[in-house]
């Protein structure tokens, strides 16, 4: 480990439990999580090592970054003591053996409350069971160590609430680590904790990973249970796994993905393994580009580093071929399915004292979409949703896959707007809730960076059902653009 490196963070050279001094524990972002889960299975570290280098480090850069709404060390510490009982009986622990992992507050975890970020839902009773994902994330040997930050009901692409405050991006803690994942983002980017869950129904994983300068993946609807209860969003959302490079995105899937009884979107079995596919990567042969898939603005920036990652891409001897918008009517299905079905969550608390303690953004589309809510809406969003995945589908014949600019902006401040050309928008995301609607897989890695030094991410988006390849491909982009960022926190 480079010493230097963790100083710099201003954690502690040496972490001591009891009277004993442990042994240094690698920065989480400098060693992949596969490593890391090799290491301690192999005894060349603990599994209580590491969760106490988590609780030190999360101590060390909580009250900064705000990435953590929860931590409940003692808890961590018996499961890390649990794991090592099992190695040192010789049992089989799983691939991610001691692995400490934050959880996105829209998802259960036992002994946790699941807010929402929400006022109303503040002193809600602690999780009883684990979400499908936790569990599974669990029984391969995961530490559950804390709940971590999320915009009310995951509303925006950003991440702050009324309990909580804001989560800072720990490339500049003025900028937002985007949303609705952004605390997860954040705790994985500022090395608090190698992995995290997040679930995205607009962008949720794929933007505070982009503008934290990982690479991500937002699965199919379905391929990971999302059960025991839904997590909103409906005809949108999708759980999954966050980590800073994507092969251990890849491995935490090989874990999560499969059919489950409680959550009746979810799919059948997949054929061969994400974090396989990603071992020798094959190349793409021809891509289709689209700048902007609604038509929005995009900005100058932005465009130059996209037009610069697909010069190389070309250099590598893949046919790209440009497009017009595919999709120029796609955010007026989303915005009625996305906030319409938060709607029935809310409803009870409309007319209430506690419809003023729900964050005003979010206040004023609930009431909104409350009163175009309707049967007759919802229908005509989900067959306007259907004819787009077709034309989608129609577009993408004969292409590997879409490659688009993750955003169409640069990232916010904190509680701000991102900006197009120097003008604040909320269109600055526009490039992801497209692929929420048509349900498609979509992966994104670092192509560069803004001249504000803001990571900037590529976006690849694969056939309907085609997960895996989408996985592989971005291994291929990650690996061929040859960057491992790594924020600068606290600089």
């Amino acid at each position: 480990m480079n010493q230097s490196f963790e100083n710099r963070f201003g954690w502690p050279e040496v972490i001591r439990v009891g009277s004993v001094t442990m042994v240094d524990v690698p920065d989480f972002r400098a060693i992949t999580v596969e490593a890391l889960a090799d290491m301690i299975r192999g005894g060349t570290l603990t599994a209580t090592e590491v969760t106490e280098a988590a609780v030190a480090r999360i101590k060390a850069s909580n009250d900064v970054v705000n990435a953590f709404v929860a931590v409940d060390a003692a808890g961590a510490r018996a499961q890390a003591a649990s794991v090592d009982a099992r190695i040192a009986a010789g049992e089989d622990v799983g691939v991610l053996a001691g692995i400490p992992i934050g959880v996105k507050d829209l998802e259960d975890a036992v002994g946790f409350r699941t807010t929402r970020g929400a006022m109303h839902l503040a002193d809600a009773a602690a999780a009883g069971t684990d979400s499908t994902e936790v569990a599974r994330l669990r029984a391969a040997g995961c530490v559950v160590i804390g709940k971590t930050n999320t915009p009310e009901a995951g509303w925006i692409g950003d991440t702050f609430n009324q309990i909580f405050g804001a989560t800072k991006n720990p490339w500049n803690l003025k900028r937002s680590p985007g949303g609705s994942s952004g605390g997860s983002s954040a705790a994985v980017a500022a090395g608090m904790v190698p992995l995290a869950t997040g679930s995205d129904g607009g962008g949720s994983i794929r933007i505070p990973s982009g503008v934290c300068g990982m690479s991500s993946f937002k699965p199919t609807q379905g391929r990971i249970p999302a059960g025991p209860a839904p997590l909103g969003a409906a005809d949108l959302s999708t759980v999954g796994p966050m980590a800073q490079r994507i092969r251990d995105v890849a491995l935490a899937l090989d874990v999560v993905v499969g059919p489950d009884a409680n959550d009746l979107r979810s799919l059948p079995a997949l054929d061969g393994s994400f974090r396989s596919a990603c071992d020798a990567p094959e190349a793409p042969t021809r891509l289709l580009w689209c700048t902007s898939i609604d038509g929005s603005p995009v900005d100058d920036e932005v465009n130059e580093i996209t037009q610069a990652a697909i010069a190389r891409i070309r250099a590598a001897g893949v046919e790209v071929i440009e497009t017009d918008p595919i999709m120029p009517d796609v955010m007026k299905p989303f915005l009625l399915l996305f906030y319409g079905n938060m709607v029935p969550g809310y409803r009870h608390l409309i007319g209430t004292p506690a419809f003023d303690e729900i964050t005003p953004g979010l206040q004023t589309l609930i009431a909104g979409a409350e009163k175009r809510l309707s049967v007759d809406a919802v229908e005509r969003a989900r067959k306007a949703a259907q004819a787009l995945s077709v034309r989608l589908g129609a577009a993408m014949k004969g292409f590997d896959a879409l490659i688009t600019p993750m955003t169409v902006g640069q990232t916010p401040t904190s509680e701000g707007q991102g900006t197009v050309n120097g003008e604040f928008t909320n269109a600055w995301v526009g490039n992801t809730a497209p692929f929420n609607v048509t349900k498609r897989p979509a992966g994104t890695t670092c192509m560069g960076f803004a001249s504000d030094g803001m990571p900037l991410a590529l976006q690849i988006v694969g056939h309907q059902l085609d997960d895996v390849r989408v996985v592989e491909l971005t291994a291929w982009a990650e690996d061929h653009f040859g960057m491992d960022p790594v924020a600068p926190f606290p600089g």
